[in-house]
């Protein structure tokens, strides 16, 4: 039997195919802390505990978006080289004993697609995943470190309904770090077991909902963004908002999923008649924003360019670059992603 994760991606691939017409987000925030749009961010993000070169710190801007944590001093100054791939919400209201009482609720209306209640099996601890459909590809808002889950897979939920308690499961936090850790992601490959099973020895306990097979946007900026711009469509974010950080190169071996399954992100498809290669734009934090077809032939991955720096790439990249400069290649990291987002393992 295949199992419901599985059979609701199967879904929301299907819809991606062939889009509904595109409607508004309806995104609410996921909890009643609506600080983020306030001139103090400190009452929005949760802090992390920082030790660097002996000084002890708690920075709010560890819990936002981005590179945010691990200090690294290099000899173009200090930079953070962790990314963050969501967002740490602190609660609001708590009970006498420290115990968070916040709500967490859906940023819009959707599909629960995953549930998971082992507060051991991750990093997330507990956590939801719900599928989005604004009507140009399937996209998952995740909701960690609950304490509690009111929601089962294949529930529909609304924007701002209840589904889960707020709380502290998963590794490296606290009663006083109660936070919710919320993403917005696009999905890598449906054949993720296949590509896990490949490359790791443990236990994949989350299906295709494992955080390796997502691509975490910027959640806060897309939500501060829609605050201003209620009818924002995530290709328009996209466009205006984020950077190229580097370009690469793959072999063109028969169908695209991830396109077919993001069309937005297609530039040029008509301009080449018989393409023998794609070339993929990203992000630093390896969000992919575009895709060309190209007659250039290679034998695998190859990195095409890269935004110049005197740092070593890896420190910019997640990893999946090294070199400085304008030069630039794949390590093992970075090529095991490119093998997940063309499904080509």
């Amino acid at each position: 039997m295949i199992p419901l994760s599985l059979r609701l991606l199967f879904l929301c691939f299907s819809l991606a195919v062939s889009p509904l017409a595109a409607g508004p987000m309806g995104l609410v925030l996921p909890t009643e802390n609506d600080a983020i749009f306030s001139n103090d961010p400190s009452q929005f993000y949760m802090y992390t505990d920082r030790n660097f070169e002996g000084v002890i710190s708690k920075p709010w801007s560890g819990g936002a978006y981005g590179f945010t944590r691990n200090q690294k001093r290099t000899a173009a100054g200090i930079v953070m080289t962790r990314l963050h791939e969501g967002i740490d919400i602190r609660p609001v209201r708590r009970d006498p004993s420290g115990e968070p009482l916040d709500e967490v609720r859906s940023i819009s209306s959707g599909t629960v697609v995953y549930v998971s209640e082992s507060p051991g099996a991750s990093n997330y601890g507990r956590y939801i995943v719900v599928h989005h459909d604004w009507g140009y590809g399937p996209f998952f808002s995740l909701y960690a470190h609950l304490k509690s889950s009111t929601v089962a897979a294949g529930q529909s939920v609304r924007a701002g309904e209840a589904i889960g308690k707020m709380g502290y499961t998963g590794a490296g936090i606290n009663k006083e770090r109660a936070h919710v850790h919320v993403e917005l992601n696009m999905i890598l490959s449906d054949q993720f077991k296949r590509w896990y099973d490949r490359h790791f020895t443990t236990t994949n306990r989350h299906g295709i909902f494992n955080g390796f097979n997502l691509a975490g946007m910027d959640i806060a900026g897309i939500l501060i963004a829609h605050h201003t711009n209620p009818h924002l469509t995530i290709p328009e974010y996209l466009a205006s908002q984020t950077e190229v950080h580097y370009k690469v190169l793959v072999p063109k071996s028969g169908d695209l999923p991830f396109l077919r399954r993001y069309p937005f992100l297609g530039r040029d498809l008509d301009r080449v008649v018989k393409p023998t290669s794609w070339e993929f734009s990203f992000a630093s934090t390896g969000v992919p924003l575009e895709i060309r077809p190209s007659e250039r032939t290679v034998s695998g991955p190859v990195v095409t360019y890269v935004k110049p720096s005197t740092i070593n790439h890896a420190d910019l990249t997640v990893d999946r670059l090294t070199g400085t400069g304008d030069t630039a290649t794949l390590t093992p990291s970075g090529t095991r992603y490119m093998q997940l987002i063309t499904d080509s393992f």
